[in-house]
């Protein structure tokens, strides 16, 4: 089966980069992306990206209005497809059984019903959102039960392995692309279809196929893995601080170990994003689901380590301001989950910067590249009033303007620019004594005792 044309569901973080590299690999291709959110196709049909991530904007104006094409218009687009991409969110329950845990998949389910509706012929449906285990039955099942023409359908497992800040290089040339298919001839052609895509430019060594659920099941495992490492060296951070060790001289020892590797091993304020919290939390339900209480307490404590990192920092700010910050004023560097992306999602500068304010701290917040309007819904979203942050909470627009006559800064996002600060200025900017408190362990320690600092840097002792 030979693709034509493509539709992608959703325009965000996965489905708008990931279709714009295919579009640029692959011109004989027709690519459309459909959300129906009518401000943020604006966005994608204009130099405003709404999704920010280096090389992205290059990638596409390479195709866009080419084989490239952003749209309110969904239903002629799914009709025009041979193949679908289901790339809409899927939340963690805030309600019902499973909340806080189980993933909310009524945008699947509403994607689902959309393609049974006006689809003709043969489709391949891809499943590219993050899901649960068994989710291509239900795909399967609702389409079954609603289409209304001779349309046959396949349903296929793709999950994305994208890194936010460096998804265009991760695009384009992948660790490896997992497609799960249907044991079956015609579930097997599908999954040759989707194979043939990427092998524009993948090589095919890199691309591994494997029955549904594996593919559905692999991509939660990978999460969970990921951030299990981070709230590892995370523990041990707290460890190095009280012992008097270096937690970037023991990740550096460990990770020189080839059975172990030195990747996700750096200590920091915490992990955050879209996928790593919410994944593991949709893993605990599964395993709670299938009555294996000890495989989900193990997976919870990786949350559980993760929550505490934050609150601790916060702790030690309180702590070391003569355990008061209210009517202080505290510089925050940073709000976006990672640098190089405008990505906030459970980014743990929202904990940090609501537990500050709890406190009546006066918050100055910088980051380069996360709008006014994000922090202040992220905050409002984490239980932070509006009267609080309208009179606590100051946004700025560079690390000086938040560093003056500021009692301490922290330092939330691993923004490059953040390494490079005048810290002789930003000394002399600072009420005295001046605190640092490094949460990404990206600033000088040796610079800053020299300059006067009293630095707090994290897995650093004393």
């Amino acid at each position: 089966m030979k693709i034509s044309s493509i539709c992608c569901l959703g325009a965000g973080y996965v489905g708008g980069p990931t279709m714009a590299m295919i579009a640029a690999k692959c011109p004989d291709i027709q690519v459309t992306v459909c959300d129906m959110n009518q401000a943020r196709i604006d966005a994608w049909n204009s130099d405003s990206l709404p999704v920010y991530e280096p090389g992205l904007q290059e990638v596409v104006e390479s195709a866009r209005g080419t084989n490239l094409h952003f749209t309110t218009d969904i239903k002629p687009a799914i009709a025009a497809a041979d193949l679908i991409f289901v790339c809409v969110g899927t939340p963690t329950k805030s309600y019902g059984i499973g909340a806080g845990r189980a993933a909310d998949l009524r945008y699947i389910e509403s994607a689902a019903r959309l393609i049974a509706e006006v689809s003709h012929g043969n489709k391949i449906i891809v499943e590219k959102s993050t899901i649960p285990v068994k989710t291509a039955t239900a795909i399967q099942t609702i389409i079954a039960a609603n289409s209304t023409t001779n349309a046959t359908f396949q349903v296929l497992s793709n999950p994305e392995f994208l890194a936010e800040g460096t998804a265009v290089t991760d695009m384009e040339n992948p660790d490896r692309i997992l497609i799960g298919g249907e044991q079956t001839p015609e579930g097997q052609e599908a999954l040759e279809a989707l194979v043939s895509v990427y092998a524009n430019w993948v090589p095919r060594e890199r691309i591994i196929t494997t029955n549904l659920w594996s593919s559905e099941l692999s991509k939660l495992v990978a999460n969970a893995f990921l951030a299990q490492r981070i709230s590892s060296i995370n523990s041990i951070s707290a460890l190095c601080e009280a012992t008097g060790a270096d937690v970037d001289e023991v990740a550096r020892a460990i990770g020189s170990d080839s059975r172990i590797g030195p990747k996700f091993l750096k200590a920091s304020v915490g992990f955050g994003g879209s996928c790593f919290q919410k994944d593991i939390l949709n893993l605990v339900y599964l395993c709670e689901s299938f009555n294996l209480p000890e495989v989900a307490a193990y997976w919870r404590s990786v949350v559980a380590i993760n929550d505490w990192q934050k609150s601790r920092f916060v702790e030690k700010i309180v702590r070391t301001l003569f355990n008061t910050v209210n009517g202080k004023r505290i510089a925050i560097l940073g709000f976006a989950f990672k640098k190089d992306t405008n990505d906030t999602r459970e980014s743990a500068a929202i904990n940090v910067c609501r537990d500050l304010l709890a406190e009546n701290a006066h918050v100055a917040l910088y980051d380069p590249r996360v709008t006014v309007a994000t922090i202040h819904r992220d905050l409002l979203e984490a239980g932070v009033s509006q009267s609080l942050i309208d009179s606590n909470l100051e946004i700025v627009s560079d690390p000086y303007a938040a560093a003056k006559d500021a009692h301490a800064l922290a330092t939330l996002t691993e923004w490059d620019e953040f390494r490079d600060l005048d810290l002789p200025k930003i000394y002399e900017l600072m009420l005295k004594p001046a605190f640092v408190f490094d949460g990404r362990a990206i600033l000088p320690a040796s610079a800053l005792k020299d300059h006067g600092f009293d630095a707090f840097i994290i897995g650093k002792g004393e």
